[in-house]
């Protein structure tokens, strides 16, 4: 490669690595106890205790669980039902109407097996953890703070990939490892350029997961206004039922008609995730490797008849993807302490780029350094 190419992509590496290493930094230091924000949930609002009984103690109907869950809440309406993963809980989202904005809902966690309330709580008392999900997720700008993360995460691979390209011919000049210790600044360029070859290859991971992520809003509005307008456009326009059919029916009902599946959460009628008619039981893979592909069957929720059933589209599958992978949810402790570790020595990488290019820019002698990975202009 000439000089002249190698300077090109300096430029390039300098300019995008400088728009968005204090977003990134942003993003690695919330980043950080969400990858363990279950055992931080669970730790701040403490283990719910069930009630102890044989391990074959007969589950109650779900019909029952939401009439115990209605009947704590007067006068709301179910909107979601979801069930917990390794427990037989399930949780039911009211609210005073259909329409009702995410601060005015309330949620019933019950015990299946006693149909018995086991926590309540309401929406708008926002802990801890919301608040740092919301502010690595959008910043509290909701879809233009989403959009505004998606781009600088491809500013991030942008400098990852021309980051590879300017070090690797300086590379090959040094054993791998090397770190210069003659003077403090030549330290801090090797240990930089170091952690970032070795944090590398989840760096694209976790950004480009990052950026699938961030396109979640407008996936799903894609995903309802086609996929989901053609499985209830036969009942445009009718009104949410006020008797309805058998909950317990519907999700035995939507089971049987994909074997091998498990209901993860229910969207009743008139809700976003369903339509004014329907029961939306959606289900997911019973084994980990099939976990996150998500089924959707629309159960008439007047008869409790099936109507449609269909899997999800491959924009959708993708975006279910990557979701625990950008977190380190799949495999358990041992892949999240990884993922926190990764995510420690990124944060190091990116601080080390801001201090080398803040003391680049207070030495009186103009030099270019090469560089690696995310460092920022020097």
């Amino acid at each position: 490669m000439t000089n002249g190419a190698i300077r090109a992509w300096y430029q390039v590496h300098k300019w995008t690595s400088l728009v968005c290493t204090v977003f990134l930094l942003m993003l690695c230091i919330t980043g950080l106890p969400l990858i363990f924000h279950e055992e931080i949930d669970h730790l701040l609002e403490g283990e719910q205790t069930l009630t102890a009984l044989p391990a074959d103690t007969p589950m109650r109907s779900l019909d029952e669980a939401l009439a115990t869950a209605l009947k704590a809440h007067p006068g709301e309406v179910p909107l979601f039902m979801s069930f917990d993963e390794d427990r037989p809980v399930v949780n039911v989202t009211t609210a005073l109407s259909v329409t009702s904005p995410v601060e005015a809902m309330n949620f019933t966690s019950l015990d299946l097996r006693t149909a018995e309330i086991v926590a309540q709580g309401n929406f708008a008392t926002d802990g801890v953890m919301d608040f740092i999900l919301q502010l690595h997720i959008d910043m509290f700008l909701g879809l233009k703070g989403e959009l505004f993360l998606g781009f600088m995460g491809l500013l991030f691979f942008t400098a990852l990939v021309s980051g590879v390209v300017v070090y690797a011919p300086f590379m090959r000049r040094l054993n791998f490892g090397t770190v210069r210790a003659a003077r403090p600044r030549l330290k801090w360029l090797d240990t930089h350029n170091l952690i970032g070859v070795v944090t590398l290859m989840w760096a694209v991971v976790v950004g480009l997961t990052g950026v699938i992520n961030t396109l979640a809003t407008p996936l799903t509005d894609y995903w309802r206004f086609t996929e989901l307008a053609d499985m209830i456009a036969p009942y445009e326009g009718q009104p949410v039922p006020t008797q309805m059919s058998s909950l317990n029916e519907a999700v035995l009902i939507a089971k049987a008609a994909a074997p091998g599946t498990r209901p993860q959460f229910v969207a009743f009628p008139g809700v976003r995730f369903s339509s004014n008619h329907h029961y939306a039981v959606w289900l997911k893979g019973a084994t980990p490797a099939t976990e996150q592909i998500l089924t959707p069957a629309l159960i008439d929720a007047t008869n409790g008849t099936l109507t449609d059933i269909r899997k999800m589209p491959w924009y959708m599958l993708a975006l279910r993807l990557s979701q625990p992978l950008h977190f380190g949810d799949y495999g358990g402790m041992p892949m999240k302490i990884l993922w926190a570790l990764l995510d420690i020595a990124t944060i190091i990488m990116l601080s080390t780029g801001v201090w080398l290019w803040l003391a680049k820019r207070k030495s009186s002698t103009p030099r270019i350094a090469v560089t690696a990975q995310v460092k920022p202009a020097e």
